[in-house]
């Protein structure tokens, strides 16, 4: 080849790469998805990050649409999975009645009023009453109103699917004003709204209540799982034949804590008693990120009944671990969607699922692998509470650790 076709061939390779670069540069510049500027064209705040303290410190201002005052929440591991707000309704008012084609779930962070559900041309009106810790679904686009019935504000915070739903039909007309009928989410019967106390399932297979209204989700039975945690309940509400939002509720004993996990994103827990906080860190840092030096990217965030925390930031690659600190046990309500299937129709669903694979059926950190200064900061965080310490020292035994995820800590005895 001779000098000149050797220039000639670099300066080829050259304009080539340049062609990629900005071929590439345009290729992953993402866009704003539809609802992204849904909620921006609404005019209220949309908050983010990991969690708050406490939902009354969210940032409100008012929400034509709504009626009241609100703000989206946005935190990181919603992954667009599906949306959140909050909303304030005014002392004795209403919020403007609404219906879509994208399912949502309710919960009462504080407060006292009804529902009033209806369908369109319908003379059929339905109510219920709820309180501060209830929870329930509004039938799928279907008219409903919620009324306070006291003399201060009152505040709930929902989730919904509206971010999917958006993005296959990026249209307000549609998902707002759509007059599809889904007779087979809501036939309008007496007892549609009848709270239902029959527990489904057993501890090894996660037990559930499936019924469109929970009065208070901080006093409701569970049944003790021993999961994530000795002592551990849990319980996966079923609401409203929702099919893409997917709820759960886990109470974590006093003086206790999780092993630190890892599953796919798409939840978010609110603290409905006791307190708490959880740990979230990068699983880039390893299991151990104090004995890295790493600590300090290491995430804390603290809340009381009301404050929530996202439960899985990042992808599905984040560690993250809840922590027990009041007297009395903490209960959290997981809010969030379904997002993967892993397994076939018929075959036994493993939780938690998704993740980090730390092994054979292994998504948990257990106690005996976990960095020590996690029990450190943990029995540091319960004596400035005036809390004792009830973790069993048999969880901290190799020999004890559970084969995998499925056996966890239901195997030991007295936890």
């Amino acid at each position: 080849m001779t000098q000149e076709r050797q220039e000639r061939y670099k300066n080829l390779e050259a304009q080539r790469d340049d062609v990629y670069e900005a071929y590439t540069a345009r290729r992953y510049e993402r866009q704003p998805q539809f609802y992204e500027l849904f909620m921006k064209e609404e005019g209220i705040p949309i908050y983010g990050g990991l969690g708050v303290y406490d939902s009354r410190q969210l940032p409100m201002a008012p929400w034509k649409r709504m009626g009241g005052k609100g703000t989206f929440i946005e935190l990181d591991g919603q992954a667009g999975y599906f949306g959140m707000y909050a909303v304030e309704i005014p002392a004795g008012g209403v919020l403007n009645p609404e219906r879509h084609i994208y399912e949502e779930t309710i919960f009462v962070i504080e407060g006292r009023g009804s529902t009033e559900v209806w369908r369109e041309g319908s003379s059929k009106k339905q109510t219920f009453e709820w309180q501060t810790g209830s929870v329930f679904a509004p039938p799928l686009n279907v008219w409903h109103r919620l009324v306070n019935a006291t003399s201060s504000p009152a505040l709930v915070v929902a989730t919904t699917g509206a971010p999917n739903v958006m993005k296959l039909f990026p249209s307000r007309n549609f998902v707002f004003n759509n007059a599809t009928e889904f007779m087979e989410r809501y036939d309008e019967s007496e007892n549609y709204f009848k709270p239902s106390d029959e527990i489904e399932g057993s501890e090894k297979v996660m037990a559930s209540l499936r019924t469109n209204l929970v009065p208070d989700v901080a006093s409701c039975y569970i049944p003790r799982s021993n999961t994530r945690a000795p002592g551990q309940g849990q319980l996966s509400l079923k609401l409203s034949g929702n099919t893409f939002l997917t709820n759960g509720v886990f109470e974590y004993p006093s003086g206790r804590y999780s092993t630190g996990h890892c599953h796919a994103a798409g939840r978010v827990l609110i603290c409905l008693k006791g307190k708490g906080y959880s740990l979230n860190w990068d699983s880039k840092l390893g299991k151990r990120p104090w004995e890295a030096g790493k600590g300090h990217l290491v995430n804390r965030q603290d809340y009381i009944p009301g404050g929530f925390v996202t439960a899985a930031p990042g992808n599905g690659d984040w560690f993250h671990q809840h922590f027990s600190v009041a007297k009395e046990s903490m209960r959290v309500i997981r809010l969030g969607s379904t997002n993967q299937l892993d397994e076939g129709p018929g075959e036994e669903i493993e939780l938690p699922g998704g993740g980090i694979f730390l092994g054979p059926g292994r998504h948990i950190i257990f106690y005996p692998e976990e960095d020590p200064q996690i029990l450190k900061d943990y029995k540091a965080a319960l004596a400035q509470e005036g809390v004792e310490f009830d973790m069993p020292e048999s969880v901290y035994k190799k020999e004890a650790m559970p084969a995998s995820t499925k056996d966890a800590y239901s195997a030991q005895e007295g936890v």
